[in-house]
């Protein structure tokens, strides 16, 4: 379970934060700005215009899109990240809730053109992301596609580097993906690597 008090501190300093680690080109958010520019050509390249975004944060790459046209939904577990995204999107439908235990029932009701979750899902344990994803994908529309930037690796000896070079500051308690171990559930899956610690995972609806 996700504890959103730490999350709703690091919420004013979060996009800093984040500029400071990519400009650095260091674990975790080297690639950063790479991998949310990547997720919105492609969006922006599709036909559809509805979107589910899961971890928002405070909306840098959703707010891009809903400046589009999109109509964005989403879920946080920070209530001080859902308050700047919504002063950002004030038409999104946004709502808070930890979704390392499923996505809140609002969101469940309809069908979304594009799903995209940005450095959020490695907050699940890696035992149930094939689940969680699974649901997502009976959440896309015919030709939809998942959008996972994130911490993530092609395999685990490349994760295991990363660890040994950034043992200081590694997270432990943070489940990156392992690419090649996905793929076990997902053989279609696409992953387009940006850094050496961050990258794309596209799946689409079959």
């Amino acid at each position: 379970m996700l504890d959103s008090k730490g999350f709703d501190l690091w919420a004013d300093n979060y996009d800093i934060s984040v500029e400071i680690s990519d400009d650095d080109g260091a674990y975790p958010f080297a690639g950063y700005k790479k991998v949310l520019n990547y997720i919105f050509g492609e969006i922006m390249a599709g036909s559809g215009k509805t979107l589910l975004d899961i971890g928002f944060g405070t909306g840098i790459l959703t707010k891009r899109l809903y400046d589009k046209g999109f109509a964005i939904y989403g879920q946080d577990f920070s209530g001080e990240m859902l308050n700047i995204a919504k002063d950002k999107m004030p038409e999104a439908k946004l709502f808070q809730g930890d979704f390392t235990l499923g996505l809140v029932s609002e969101l469940k009701q309809r069908q979304y053109d594009a799903i995209i979750a940005t450095y959020s899902l490695h907050h699940i344990v890696d035992e149930e992301k094939p689940a969680f994803i699974k649901e997502l994908m009976q959440l896309l529309n015919e030709h939809g596609k998942i959008y996972i930037g994130d911490v993530a690796f092609s395999t685990r000896k490349e994760m295991e580097k990363c660890k040994e070079t950034y043992q200081e500051e590694w997270d432990d308690e943070e489940h990156y993906f392992v690419v090649e171990e996905l793929k076990g559930n997902f053989p279609s899956l696409s992953f387009i690597p940006f850094s050496h610690c961050a990258g794309v995972i596209v799946l689409e609806h079959g």
